[in-house]
C-alpha cells in the first residue's frame, strides 16, 4: 500500500502573509528584532511567521499594521485568511512568487501554449494589455535562471493546443519552433498529449502543480471566471490521477518534438 503524503509544515498560504508582512517591515526600514519587541515576541518567532512556518494572532498584527504604516491592509490580509477556513486562498495570493520558488512545476493546457513557454507574439494575440504580456514574459525567467537553479517544467500539452490557430499562421510557426527550442533545455520536458483511444484527457481544464523544495504541493487551477489556488490534500489527490492519465496518454519527449515539427510543415508554413 502507498503510504500518504506527507504534508509540510509551511503552509503556502501562510508564506504569502509572510512576505506581505515582510515587504512592509523592510518597507519601513524595521528590523525583525524591532518587531519582536515593539510586539513582546522574538526575532525568531518574526522570522517564523515571515517564512510561513507559524501563525501570528490577531493582536500581533493590530499592533504592526499601524506601525508599518500599511493602512489596515495587514489586518485585512490576516483576516481574509483566516475566515471560514474554507480550501482555497485569497485573492491576494502571489502565485507568481510561489511559481518561482517551486522545484518542479508540472503543468497542463488543452488549448493555449503553457504560459512560461510562450513567444511574446503568441502571448500579445490574447492577453488584454501590454503590462500583461510583459508579467508573463518576466516570469519566463525562472526557467534560464543561473541563480537560484532554474525551475523544472514538466509541460503536458494537448494536440489541440499545438493546432489551434492564435493570432496567424506565422506567430503559430515561431511559437512552435520556441516551444522545441525550449524542450530542448536540460530543465523543461514537453509531451504532447493524444486522444488516440476516442477518450480525452484532463477535460476538468487546465492546472499548474507547484512542487516546493519541500516538497509540500499547491495547485493553480483555472476556470472561466478566476483562478483557485489550493493545497486541499483531496484536490492534489484528484489532480495527481489526472497527470498519472495525461503522462500515459502522452507523447515521449523526443516523439512529441517530431510532431511538433510536423504540424509546423504541415498546417503553420
Amino acid at each position: 500500500m502507498a503510504s500518504p503524503r506527507r504534508r509540510a509544515a509551511t503552509s503556502p498560504a501562510l508564506a504569502a502573509f509572510g512576505r506581505q508582512l515582510r515587504r512592509y517591515r523592510e518597507r519601513a526600514g524595521l528590523s525583525q528584532a524591532r518587531v519582536a519587541q515593539r510586539t513582546g515576541k522574538t526575532a525568531a518567532f518574526v522570522s517564523q511567521i515571515e517564512n510561513g512556518k507559524k501563525r501570528c494572532r490577531r493582536t500581533f498584527v493590530e499592533i504592526m499594521d499601524p506601525e508599518l504604516k500599511a493602512g489596515g491592509v495587514l489586518l485585512n490580509l490576516y483576516d481574509d485568511l483566516n475566515g471560514d477556513g474554507t480550501p482555497g486562498f485569497p485573492t491576494w495570493f502571489d502565485w507568481p512568487e510561489v511559481e518561482a520558488e517551486a522545484d518542479v512545476l508540472t503543468w497542463w493546457e488543452h488549448t493555449v501554449i503553457p504560459g512560461l513557454l510562450q513567444k511574446e507574439s503568441y502571448a500579445r494575440a490574447f492577453l488584454a494589455t501590454p503590462e500583461a504580456v510583459a508579467a508573463r514574459m518576466a516570469r519566463q525567467e525562472i526557467l534560464t535562471r543561473d541563480v537560484p537553479a532554474p525551475t523544472t517544467l514538466i509541460a503536458f500539452v494537448s494536440e489541440q493546443a499545438i493546432t489551434n490557430l492564435i493570432g496567424s499562421r506565422e506567430i503559430m510557426r515561431e511559437q512552435l519552433e520556441h516551444l522545441i527550442v525550449m524542450s530542448e533545455l536540460p530543465n523543461v520536458t514537453v509531451q504532447v498529449v493524444v486522444n488516440d483511444d476516442g477518450v480525452p484527457a484532463g477535460t476538468g481544464g487546465a492546472f499548474i502543480v507547484a512542487t516546493m523544495k519541500d516538497r509540500s504541493e499547491v495547485a493553480y487551477l483555472e476556470t472561466t471566471v478566476r483562478g483557485i489556488t489550493t493545497d486541499d490534500e483531496n484536490d492534489l489527490s484528484g489532480l495527481a490521477r489526472t497527470i498519472r492519465i495525461l503522462g500515459s496518454k502522452a507523447l515521449p519527449a523526443s516523439m512529441s518534438r517530431e510532431m511538433i515539427r510536423k504540424v509546423i510543415e504541415s498546417k503553420w508554413t
